[in-house]
């Protein structure tokens, strides 16, 4: 038997996150006697993914994270890796902020395929989204192949220009499907684990940070108590504005109403607790979690600031985030009877090539040869 092609894929940690997660899926997925992961990273810890990586054959390894001031010591750490791991068929790159620097690094060392992968259409506020822009912009003319999640993120990374010459291939976010299909039994297990058995519970997953705007999302749910004394608000995930949000829940008196439930790899089981999904997010590629809640059979209402490409079924509706939080709060009361009618999306959304084991198959086959990438030809 031969070896496998082995695939270096490049993110900031191994750790639960969007990117991360959607890499992890087509991991699963793939034929890894034919395609095979490892994993530079940006850190030295270990990651909640790192066990299941080893476990699936995966090495990882690490480099210091880039700091602007280090970028001598980042470039040397980057040389030194390429030098003595020239086996690699191609190296993807899903951390954008640094792939014009890595990438030809890699491409100079012999690696045959570099992939640039954009799945942001924002940055962060500040000095670090005006470094990461002035970074990143050369990025189109150093990668081999210009993948995006979206065609706001391909926009925002590569430019519409590079888009109208046909350079970037647009990927889906593709999930395990099978694993949101919506289940009642595990919905009340669940919600009897949680104490919110008889709650209309408000559901949001993502990381605490600017772009999910979480203050929002509480403004939204306190307008919302007004209207209804039984609504329940979980919130999954883990970030640097974690504190934050706690201390302004506990302001507004709403501790007892809200719970903060961290990372967790089951989170299919949360989604059948839901009754609602909002996602308020400032700016996104193509969020998996919106993909995952309609999987789900979710009612889902998403910030206008949010790809369109993500409405795979009639449960997204998109709402201005300028609006009156109250607003949100009168569009959920509207729904809320409709949003309790579960539906099996699964076959709507593996139609709409957003299953994970049909992405898989033609991965594969573009990590082997290196040509024909498997997404379309983005259009925006």
């Amino acid at each position: 038997m031969t070896n496998p092609v082995r695939v270096l894929n490049v993110l900031g940690t191994t750790n639960l996150g969007g990117a991360e997660s959607r890499v992890m899926e087509l991991y699963k997925a793939l034929d890894r006697d034919k395609v095979q992961f490892d994993f530079l990273v940006h850190t030295d810890k270990e990651g909640q993914y790192s066990e299941e990586i080893r476990r699936l054959g995966g090495r990882i390894y690490s480099v210091p994270r880039f700091k602007v001031y280090n970028i001598l010591s980042y470039k040397k750490a980057l040389r030194n890796f390429f030098r003595e791991h020239r086996e690699y068929a191609a190296v993807h790159g899903h951390m954008t902020s640094t792939a014009a620097i890595y990438l030809p690094i890699a491409k100079r060392a012999g690696i045959p395929v570099t992939i640039a992968h954009a799945r942001s259409a924002g940055v962060d506020q500040g000095v670090k989204g005006l470094v990461t822009r002035v970074i990143r912009y050369p990025l189109k003319y150093r990668a081999d192949y210009c993948f995006a999640c979206s065609a706001e993120a391909a926009a925002a990374v590569y430019g519409r220009r590079w888009i109208a010459l046909g350079n970037v291939w647009t990927i889906p976010n593709a999930i395990d499907t099978q694993r949101f299909v919506y289940d009642p039994a595990v919905r009340q297990q669940v919600r009897e684990e949680l104490g919110i058995a008889g709650r209309f519970v408000i559901g949001h997953v993502g990381r605490f940070g600017f772009m999910k705007n979480h203050c929002y999302l509480v403004d939204i749910f306190a307008e919302l108590c007004k209207m209804r004394d039984d609504a329940a608000l979980v919130m999954i995930g883990k970030g640097e504005l974690e504190d934050q949000i706690k201390a302004k829940v506990m302001a507004l008196g709403l501790m007892d109403k809200v719970l903060f439930l961290g990372n967790h790899f089951d989170v299919e089981r949360y989604y059948q607790a839901f009754d609602y999904f909002v996602f308020p997010s400032t700016f996104e590629g193509l969020p998996g979690s919106v993909i995952e809640a309609q999987a789900s059979g979710l009612r889902c209402l998403v910030s206008d600031q949010v790809t369109r490409e993500g409405a795979l079924t009639d449960l997204v509706t998109y709402k201005s985030i300028r609006e009156p939080t109250a607003n949100w709060a009168g569009e959920i009361m509207r729904n809320a009877k409709t949003a309790l009618e579960r539906k099996d999306m699964q076959e709507i959304i593996a139609g709409k090539d957003f299953d994970v084991h049909r992405l898989a198959l033609k991965m594969e086959a573009f990590y082997i040869s290196g040509k024909n990438p498997p997404g379309v030809t983005t259009v925006c």
